[in-house]
């Protein structure tokens, strides 16, 4: 999906399924990032912050990234509204430029399947973190029902997870998490997690 229409959604992006999907990511991702209070924390493809706005209080810092403006600017009002004072915004788009940034863990939700591109997006969020840091990954199982030339029809985790060891991440694991009705382009599909490390 381009940049421009995510500019176009924005304004119309936080329905009401898009709040109970965000929960449903937060409770599966929230035990990866127990005792991370000295910790930073990077939200790439953040869109309107409904998954990691609430991880604000939980972690030293948290970037919230994304390539569309619009988006951000929802995200930059919202922060100032809860009174975030460890939170950041910066429009970023990692396929096309290079960033001097280093965490501890990045979260990546439901953004890989809209990279044309995945291997150079996992190389640009390894360099992004330090040493012994983690990624977090949740997106879409692989839906041979999905045929959209914006984006992948979901993932082969067993092929996702040749990608990351090959990136150079290590200690990896991925498991399915929710299933729904028409959550991937009209059609029941399969969000699952992956951890792996730098």
């Amino acid at each position: 999906m381009e940049k421009n229409l995510f500019d176009q959604l924005s304004h119309k992006y936080d329905t009401k399924e898009r709040f109970e999907l965000a929960k449903i990511i937060q409770n599966e991702i929230r035990p990866d990032i127990v005792e991370h209070t000295n910790k930073s924390l990077l939200d790439y493809g953040c869109g309107t912050g409904l998954v990691s706005l609430d991880f604000s209080k939980e972690v030293k810092s948290l970037i919230l990234a994304d390539a569309s403006s619009e988006m951000l600017q929802l995200t930059k009002q919202k922060t100032e509204q809860l009174g975030l004072t460890n939170a950041t915004t910066i429009q970023l788009d990692l396929i096309k430029e290079d960033t001097d940034i280093k965490v501890d863990t990045i979260i990546t939700s439901l953004v890989l399947l809209h990279v044309p591109d995945t291997a150079i997006l996992l190389e640009k969020l390894y360099a992004s973190l330090n040493e012994g840091g983690q990624l977090i990954i949740v997106d879409f199982d692989l839906n041979e029902k999905i045929n959209d030339p914006r984006v992948h029809n979901g993932f082969d985790q067993d092929k996702l997870t040749t990608l990351l060891e090959q990136t150079g991440f290590n200690k990896i694991s991925s498991n399915n998490f929710h299933s729904g009705k028409n959550l991937f382009m009209k059609q029941d599909a399969t969000l699952f997690k992956a951890v792996a490390y730098k």
